[in-house]
């Protein structure tokens, strides 16, 4: 995995990212959008749990609280994200969380081209988004404004608290702990959505298909880049999941990207190429 660019780690977390969130649409008829994200989050700590199985190793205390502190943040933005999705339209949902990686950037940035790259990928995914709010601000409105202001506070803590984790130890067995403690902390979601979904086997192999597609590998495949790069050139990478979400739309659905588009997929691949391939400064350990 060492040997794997980080862009191309990137294509492969927004492959599958995209066809998980596919199986979620279907999943919002008969269960809301919260209680879809909270049984993304808890699948997803099952199975890493099953698979890492972190009680076996040795954690201090100042680890696991880390830990849970990422999980839920990462929760929360999953969370958020569901909720701000069924009140605005994707394209504008997707375009005002960036503003969480682009503060990232923007604050942890070091020298002109980290700046210029995320403005040329923030630009770049307005674009791609195509930013709209049609009849106003209603009050199904403000809730996902408000909600996905929410999701873009939790990506830019995601971003660094992930990083922190990923240099700290087993990146990948904190994450597992954080999910668990995230699916703990958001469980009331799944009052009134638990037996829809233990009831109906295609729906529960949906909700596993969403969990393991949209959470298990595309943030293992991000705690692996995070040990790789800065804060600030993973916040710029962030910039390509809009653009792999264009490009399976021409590919499979024959959606041929517009003039603005083109020109956004360009601004982001512009920025990938100026951010540069510097190597991660080590992280300072944290006390205790």
């Amino acid at each position: 995995m060492d040997r794997i660019p980080a862009p191309a780690l990137f294509l492969t977390s927004g492959l599958t990212q995209y066809v998980g969130a596919a199986l979620a649409v279907g999943l919002f008829a008969t269960i809301p959008a919260a209680s879809v994200a909270w049984w993304r989050i808890a699948v997803s700590a099952v199975v890493l749990m099953a698979w890492r199985r972190p009680w076996r190793q040795a954690w201090t205390r100042s680890d696991l609280v880390g830990a849970a502190v990422f999980g839920i943040v990462l929760a929360t933005m999953n969370v958020t994200f569901y909720i701000a999705i069924d009140h605005l339209p994707l394209g504008t949902a997707v375009a005002i969380e960036f503003l969480g990686p682009v503060a990232v950037a923007g604050l942890t940035g070091h020298g002109w081209r980290d700046r210029a790259g995320i403005a040329l990928a923030a630009g770049g995914v307005v674009l791609l988004a195509g930013v709209q709010v049609e009849g106003g601000v209603t009050g199904s409105t403000a809730i996902g404004l408000v909600a996905i202001m929410g999701s873009a506070v939790s990506w830019a803590g995601y971003i660094l608290l992930g990083r922190r984790m990923a240099v700290r130890r087993d990146g990948i067995s904190s994450l597992a702990v954080g999910m668990t403690a995230g699916a703990v902390v958001w469980v009331p979601l799944a009052f009134g959505a638990f037996l829809p979904v233990v009831t109906d086997p295609a729906r529960a192999a949906a909700v596993v298909g969403v969990a393991v597609l949209s959470s298990v590998i595309p943030y293992v495949l991000e705690q692996l880049v995070l040990r790789r790069v800065t804060a600030a050139r993973f916040a710029i990478l962030l910039a390509m999941l809009p653009v792999t979400a264009a490009l399976i739309g021409a590919v499979l659905l024959a959606q041929i990207p517009t003039g603005f588009e083109l020109a956004g997929m360009a601004l982001v691949c512009v920025a990938i190429v100026l951010s540069g391939q510097r190597p991660a400064p080590p992280e300072s350990p944290l006390p205790g």
